[in-house]
């Protein structure tokens, strides 16, 4: 490991080290689970498990954790069904689908498994914290207040993941709208990545191209192969 040590104990630090310091708007609450001590067993096992090595990553950056993955496990785009069948952690969470956990995990197993999937890549979110208002999940773009509230904290998160995980120039958007719109003009003011590539988000390929599901799994995998390649 070249006298580096194993991405795994940063990332630990990295999410024990989430906090809330921005002020909410009115009606927005925060997802945290981070202080659970079920949810902090399970992000503790994955991360030891996939990241015990000092290898770069490539950084996959959705949008902020939503109520029914993130926001039960600790774990970006990962449910309580795909933790456990598919990464091999037993979790005491009820085993509720999430449609863009579902997807995720068809491009992770079409890769080869997880075991080769997070050998390159780290998936992530622009905020690592999650928000709700009215009992349903809400991206930071959606509400004006919190999305410039939400500014600083967004570019330190990202500043803090591109240098733990050591990532090269190259890193992915899990949406090709705002989401992407948003980050694009980030990078152009911060210089953050050489390259910033947009993909479908997982949860409208799931919602309105299911039955073309496959080709974007396919997508996913042409695009992510060429970013290995060329790193």
């Amino acid at each position: 490991m070249n006298g580096q040590r194993p991405l795994a104990a940063g990332i630990l630090r990295f999410y024990k080290g989430i906090k809330l310091d921005f002020e909410l708007p009115e009606g927005v609450s925060v997802l945290h689970p981070y202080g659970d001590p079920e949810v902090w067993k399970v992000v503790r096992s994955f991360y030891e498990k996939f990241y015990a090595d000092a290898g770069n990553r490539v950084i996959l950056f959705g949008i902020n954790p939503g109520r029914f993955g993130a926001g039960i496990t600790g774990i970006p785009f990962t449910d309580p069904i795909r933790l456990e069948r598919d990464c091999g952690i037993v979790n005491p969470f009820q085993k509720r689908p999430e449609l863009s956990s579902e997807f995720v995990y068809e491009v992770v197993n079409a890769w080869g498994g997880g075991a080769d999937f997070f050998r390159h890549f780290f998936i992530s979110a622009l905020s690592p914290l999650g928000f709700v208002s009215g009992g349903k999940n809400l991206n930071y773009y959606d509400h004006k207040v919190l999305r410039e509230a939400a500014a600083p904290y967004i570019l330190k998160k990202v500043l803090a993941q591109r240098s733990l995980l050591r990532s090269p120039g190259v890193c992915f958007c899990l949406g090709e709208g705002t989401n992407y719109k948003y980050f694009r003009k980030m990078n152009e003011q911060q210089g953050l990545f050489s390259e910033i590539v947009p993909l479908p988000h997982p949860r409208w390929v799931m919602q309105y191209r299911r039955k073309q599901k496959d080709d974007y799994v396919n997508l996913y995998i042409e695009r992510l192969r060429a970013a290995v390649d060329a790193n």
